[in-house]
């Protein structure tokens, strides 16, 4: 992929040649270079170019929409609630739930990726940008069914944040499409305070549409990323996820498995079981340095098992950590979530660690400490 092409596309989409700052220039340079290594097929490479031309594009939608309005500079984001992971350790599920409660703003799919101009409340779920946002969905999972089982998202429901990271360059969101080493490499070294300070831009540009509330947002991405976000949101609530890593490592491999293999029909397999290995365990590590770092900035740990049992009591012991009422209408919101919304409603969703040479004994004892400093219960096995 032709870094100047794909610049060069957006530009003439977008009618506008303001990138911002350039910190993503390197990111994506490094990016386009390492897609040689991910042995894409005709779709992949359509489609990442897409998806790269198309996070540019919302880039300089963003840059033009501020430099005619700013004013956004002064919109304030206080307090966020923001999930940082772990990988499939229940995140989605959890910021449903917190998207159910009115007082709430969450992160919509549809928004993340075309961003201005900003929703109103009447806007925020429906309309021509949400129609065409699931239209698009539903031709990539008709191409590979399985993503709706593995990993499906509405429209007009919450998002990863990686998506706004990705318009920075400096995402997982890239490594989910496309099996990158040398672009692995480098963003697990890079800074990624710009990447940040671009995505609180853009929620500044989304609220300011006027539909506001305190932020809800998720993505294991913030475990890599953590001394970042505490530099551009200080007084964030953070959410920790925790969950047996035999069954984080099997279903986060068979995840990516599915996602690129979508784009790829290269055997990837020992790659992907190695690096998303890595991957848990660096996360663990920095957020592990980030508590001994900051040992005021309280973060709120969550077992998986505890908010699989009871959703509204693990909501109940995040707010009030948060110093948050909850309240009965948020309460009922969330239980008729829960109910109309049964685990594998797409499907059931099955993973082995043996289908990527891995075992659960070697798991087990890699991240034995990690284990016991949370009292993380096993979990059987998913076939």
């Amino acid at each position: 992929m032709n870094v100047d092409q794909v610049m060069s596309a957006a530009v003439q989409q977008a009618g506008s040649d303001d990138f911002g700052p350039d910190d993503f220039m390197e990111g994506l340079t490094v990016l386009c270079g390492s897609l040689e290594d991910a042995r894409l097929t005709d779709l992949g490479h359509f489609a990442l170019e897409q998806n790269v031309t198309g996070s540019l594009v919302n880039r300089l939608r963003v840059h033009d929409w501020v430099r005619q309005n700013p004013e956004i500079s002064q919109e304030r984001i206080d307090a966020p609630l923001i999930v940082i992971g772990m990988f499939r350790a229940g995140t989605t599920f959890l910021s449903q739930l917190l998207d159910r409660d009115a007082d709430n703003r969450a992160l919509l799919r549809w928004e993340a990726a075309d961003s201005v101009p900003p929703p109103s409340p009447a806007t925020y779920r429906s309309g021509p940008r949400v129609d065409a946002a699931n239209a698009a969905i539903d031709m990539l999972e008709s191409l590979n069914p399985r993503m709706r089982i593995v990993h499906h998202e509405d429209a007009e429901g919450p998002t990863e944040c990686i998506t706004l990271l990705g318009q920075d360059f400096k995402s997982l969101t890239w490594e989910a499409m496309a099996n990158v080493p040398a672009y692995s490499d480098w963003l697990m070294k890079a800074d990624h305070r710009s990447a940040y300070e671009y995505h609180r831009t853009v929620l500044q540009i989304l609220q300011s549409g006027g539909r506001r509330g305190t932020w809800t947002l998720k993505s294991p991405n913030h475990a890599i990323a953590m001394e970042s976000l505490h530099s551009v949101y200080p007084d964030a609530r953070l959410v920790l996820l925790h969950r047996d890593p035999t069954v984080l490592c099997a279903s986060a491999c068979s995840l990516i498995s599915t996602l690129t293999g979508t784009f790829s029909d290269g055997d990837h397999t020992a790659y992907i079981a190695e690096h998303w290995t890595q991957m848990l365990a660096e996360s663990v590590n920095r957020t592990e340095t980030f508590r001994a770092t900051h040992p005021d900035h309280e973060i709120i740990d969550v077992q998986y098992a505890d908010l699989v049992r009871d959703p509204l009591g693990t909501v109940e012991t995040i707010y009030a950590a948060s110093d948050r009422e909850f309240g009965n209408r948020a309460r009922a919101e969330m239980s008729a979530y829960v109910e109309a919304n049964p685990k594998g409603r797409f499907g059931a969703h099955g993973y082995r660690l043996e289908e990527y040479g891995l075992q659960t004994g070697g798991i087990r004892e890699r991240f034995a400490e990690y284990i016991e400093r949370y009292d993380i219960a096993a979990e059987t096995r998913r076939a």
